[in-house]
Parts: structure tokens; C-alpha cells; sequence
């Protein structure tokens, strides 16, 4: 399966559980750290958790695990390792203070529809 094939089903997952401000950057030519990031929120802790498992779960069906899952006990922000994928989960508040798409600008931001 295509990298582009999970970031879909990544997507979808968080579409699915009604995830904030879903945002696709593609990294890929300006980091080593992975191929794209995955951000979105949401608007509680509960679904911040919520969020996090939905990815998890849909990943898992097609055998892909995370590397590492970090932050689950605050549930203010969530970064799931996924390799050549890196998901941030936020809560709003967390989301607005380190404004991760203005640190990753120069990526290429990539449209759901386009997936």
C-alpha cells in the first residue's frame, strides 16, 4: 500500500470522528523526520482520545502500527509515530499555541480531496 493510501485512511479516520481543521502537509523534500504530517483537533479531551484510537484502529486493519504514541495522559496533545507519517492530535488551545503549520510552511499542504 502507497504512502498516499494511508494518509487517506488516516484521513477518513479522523473525518469519521468529526476531528477539527484536519490539515495534510507534505515534508517529504524539506525534512528527514518523515513524509507528511497529519494535524488536526479536537474539542475536548474525549475526543482528542476518541481521535486517537479511530486512527489506530484503521491503521491496524491494514497491519500498520505505530512506532510510538506519545502524550495519551494529558490528551492535550497526541503524536502517533507511524514512520514515514506523523499525527498530531490536539486540543484546540494546544493547537493555536505551537501552530505547527506556521513552523512547516514551506511543506506542501495537500487537500483531503486530493488523497
Amino acid at each position: 500500500m502507497e504512502i498516499k493510501d494511508q494518509v487517506k485512511i488516516i484521513y477518513d479516520a479522523l473525518e469519521d470522528k468529526k476531528a477539527e481543521d484536519i490539515r495534510i502537509i507534505e515534508i517529504g523534500d524539506i525534512s528527514v523526520i518523515a513524509d507528511y504530517f497529519v494535524i488536526a483537533n479536537g474539542s475536548n479531551p474525549n475526543q482528542v482520545s476518541a481521535l486517537v484510537d479511530s486512527v489506530e484502529q484503521e491503521l491496524a486493519k491494514i497491519d500498520v502500527l505505530p512506532k510510538r504514541i506519545e502524550g495519551m495522559g494529558n490528551s492535550s496533545w497526541v503524536l502517533m509515530d507511524y514512520g514515514d507519517i506523523v499525527i498530531h492530535i490536539f486540543s484546540r488551545e494546544d493547537r493555536a499555541f505551537y501552530d505547527l503549520e506556521r513552523i512547516w510552511r514551506d511543506g506542501k499542504v495537500v487537500a483531503g480531496e486530493e488523497l
